[in-house]
């Protein structure tokens, strides 16, 4: 059996996470900040929905403090971009000196922060397009099997391993800035519209208009890449961009899910990161950038009226 994992985090891919690798015997603790998660984690542990509507509990441990992962040689980062810094504290505090933390976050500057408290050796990049809805704390529906598309590093392979006995789907990926820029292609073309007009992923794919700038979006980061030297994993941004659109028909985003519940988006982290590295390398990203400023805005909005 593999080594127990610490999960930071208690959102909808967290959660997914915990309950497919908590099914294959694998001990789970989620580290976490939202009380109503850990509470419904504490409760009944993390359930599962099936598309009948049926859930499967799985048992983990669920705490806030990090005293509570002490020596954890694996862990998974799924917390937003902007908690990356926290939780990169919290893991110098308990990751132990031979441990591992893999980031499958969205967006970009999230290895950056992690290499910068744990080092080089102790983070593996990651992503993955599998989506997941978190139905209320601690319920997650899978929202479309996608990828978890993992970095270079020695250890790497008993990660896949253990991956592939939960069912996901592992790809290995060489160059780490294509697979970061990939993963960008498909949340900067997705994410903003879905958390602005509010609906599943798939509904891009029937409003002309919104198909239309999911592919502005799409090619506005492939062409920031390029001027980076950055090789993408995708040949057509756009199409990749509404194949995983397709695949996860029915999900709804984590950026429209940050914006139903008046959560802070990371919106930042992806276009508003494509145009900051746009302008550092004279590339225009007008698409995304007026899609940074009107999520931000809707946010801001959306909290006044929660407030």
């Amino acid at each position: 059996m593999s080594d127990p994992v610490v999960i930071v985090g208690t959102g909808a891919l967290a959660c997914l996470f915990a309950a497919r690798l908590a099914s294959t015997g694998i001990g789970i603790t989620m580290l976490g900040s939202w009380p109503d998660g850990l509470r419904a984690l504490h409760e009944h542990g993390v359930r599962l929905m099936d598309p009948g509507g049926i859930d499967r509990s799985f048992r983990i441990r669920a705490t806030d403090d990090p005293q509570h992962c002490v020596g954890a040689r694996n862990a998974i980062v799924l917390v937003k971009a902007w908690q990356t810094s926290r939780a990169a504290n919290q893991l110098s505090a308990f990751l132990s000196q031979d441990g591992l933390a893999l980031t499958l976050q969205n967006g970009l500057g999230n290895r950056e922060t992690l290499v910068h408290r744990l080092g080089e050796q102790r983070v593996i990049q990651g992503s993955t397009t599998t989506g997941a809805t978190l139905v209320e704390p601690g319920v997650v529906r899978p929202g479309g099997e996608g990828i978890v598309s993992l970095g270079v590093h020695p250890a790497v392979k008993s990660l896949g391993e253990m991956f592939e006995l939960a069912g996901f789907n592992i790809q290995y990926v060489s160059d780490i800035d294509a697979l970061i820029w990939g993963k960008l292609v498909i949340n900067a073309a997705i994410n903003p519209l879905t958390a602005l007009l509010r609906v599943p992923n798939g509904e891009l794919l029937r409003i002309p208009s919104a198909r239309q700038l999911m592919g502005e979006l799409a090619e506005e980061v492939a062409l920031v890449a390029a001027a980076k030297n950055i090789q993408l994993t995708v040949k057509d941004p756009v199409q990749a961009a509404e194949e995983v659109a397709q695949r996860t028909a029915t999900n709804h985003s984590s950026m429209y899910q940050d914006m139903k519940r008046g959560a802070p988006t990371e919106i930042d982290a992806i276009c508003g990161a494509v145009a900051s590295q746009g302008e550092k390398v004279n590339v225009k990203t007008p698409v995304n950038r007026t899609m940074w400023h009107l999520v931000k805005a809707a946010a801001a909005r959306d909290s006044d009226k929660i407030a």
